[in-house]
């Protein structure tokens, strides 16, 4: 292991732009300023969904003590800080009344950002759904569109001036099938009827809001999407085709529905007879033009055929070094979907919006693994630039250690180790590796 990044900002193209991310959730502290409660909430308070039921109630108190960490991200030559806004914080019941501390929060934040050189990349959603909107049917409501559009212009006629950047939704199959199918995510369902209902609402909400914020006069809008590499466990054609399924529900049905106006054939082969009424007649509001195309990517899976209904597969580890997560390490797969995403973004910039590692280190120890990590990540990044792919920006998950959903607050992906007694924050090797390696000479 090494302690140092193999390249420097040199050896990127003038104007190639480096980030961090966080989410809202994760970080700010929810039970602050005014916020109104969450599914995230909910969930947490049910036993058995999360880690000693931990929540984000407290998480890493950036609502108090944002000046430090943009000063973390400004200090490390970070260009591009993606975060994003809470909507109960916006809009505490959902829809309505606006609750002015939080949009003076986020005021104060994206102000903060521009203050200190940063660009503001805002996601408007990273999971918070308002519990009163649940209570109504969350994502299975088809009224969901319109609620995500006023929120979005709420938030977006007081900020939307000033920002960099904005994607709707951040990692929509993880809003719809990880919450929905699996159950791992809130609201914890696991129906399929529910699973379609909300990968359609998901992408519609996606539309509506980015109608508005063209309405407001605001551009550089995008769509953030994760991926993960699906790889047959065996050379079997029955394995074959579950991985070439799982790709089509993981990797091409949000991305055939925002860019190409159309689901894929294989998936509504499995979710068209669950979709919602009508559900044709929503996909130009959801291929709406976009600016740019986000990669979230992580690990890989061994998908396998499996017996049972559709969509009849099960995941599997390789003999890949694991992450903290139990994550396999497979740089290969962000080389594979950078160019994927450019076979759908019609020639528009490409960023890696979010990558990293959890592992469990401490203050003070080697953290070589992480930057072993993103060494052979933003060489695999590199070479698919050297080969064509307009790669514009890499951001980096996560600066700070946060509330990790379901795991609690035991898995590390910050670049800055957070105790969660004291709030002491203390920047990792991997931080002073990037810095150095961030540089302008």
């Amino acid at each position: 292991m090494t302690d140092k990044m193999n390249f420097t900002r040199a050896d990127f193209p003038p104007g190639f732009a480096f980030g961090v991310a966080t989410s809202a959730y994760q970080i700010e502290g929810h039970a602050q300023g005014g916020a109104g409660r969450t599914h995230w909430d909910d969930f947490a308070a049910t036993p058995g969904n999360v880690v000693r039921a931990e929540n984000g109630a407290r998480a890493c108190d950036h609502y108090t003590r944002w000046p430090e960490d943009l000063d973390l991200i400004r200090d490390a030559g970070f260009d591009i800080y993606r975060f994003s806004a809470s909507w109960a914080r916006v809009m505490p019941e959902g829809r309505g009344a606006v609750n002015a501390a939080g949009l003076d929060f986020y005021e104060r934040l994206v102000d903060g950002m521009l203050a200190r050189g940063l660009k503001p990349a805002l996601t408007l959603y990273h999971w918070e759904l308002p519990s009163p909107l649940a209570d109504l049917g969350g994502w299975r409501n088809r009224d969901i569109a319109s609620w995500f559009a006023e929120y979005t212009e709420a938030l977006c006629r007081r900020i939307g001036d000033r920002l960099w950047s904005v994607a709707p939704v951040n990692e929509p199959w993880c809003v719809g099938w990880l919450s929905h199918f699996l159950g791992q995510h809130a609201p914890g369902l696991r129906d399929i009827r529910a699973t379609a209902h909300a990968m359609h609402h998901v992408g519609l909400a996606h539309g509506r809001a980015i109608q508005v914020m063209r309405g407001l006069g605001m551009g550089n809008l995008g769509a953030v999407c994760n991926f993960e590499y699906a790889l047959p466990r065996t050379d079997s054609p029955a394995d074959h085709a579950a991985a070439r399924l799982y790709d089509g529900i993981y990797n091409r049905l949000f991305l055939g529905a925002m860019f190409r106006g159309q689901y894929p054939a294989d998936v509504l082969d499995g979710l068209g007879p669950h979709m919602p009424k009508g559900w044709e007649a929503d996909m130009a509001t959801i291929a709406q033009p976009l600016d740019w195309l986000g990669v979230n990517y992580y690990t890989c899976k061994r998908i396998a055929h499996a017996p049972g209904p559709w969509p009849a597969v099960s995941e599997h580890l390789g003999d890949l070094p694991q992450t903290q997560m139990g994550w396999e390490i497979c740089p290969e797969g962000l080389h594979h979907f950078l160019h994927f995403a450019q076979s759908y973004a019609n020639g528009l910039p490409i960023y890696v919006t979010e990558n990293g590692m959890a592992n469990p280190d401490q203050p003070g120890q080697p953290d070589g693994a992480r930057i072993d990590y993103l060494n052979q990540h933003i060489a695999a990044a590199r070479r698919a630039m050297a080969e064509g792919v307009r790669l514009e920006g890499y951001i980096i998950w996560s600066l700070l250690d946060n509330y990790e959903w379901s795991l609690g607050y035991e898995k590390r992906f910050g670049l800055v180790h957070v105790d969660f007694e004291s709030l002491q924050r203390q920047p990792k090797a991997s931080y002073h590796a990037l810095k150095a390696a961030l540089a302008r000479s």
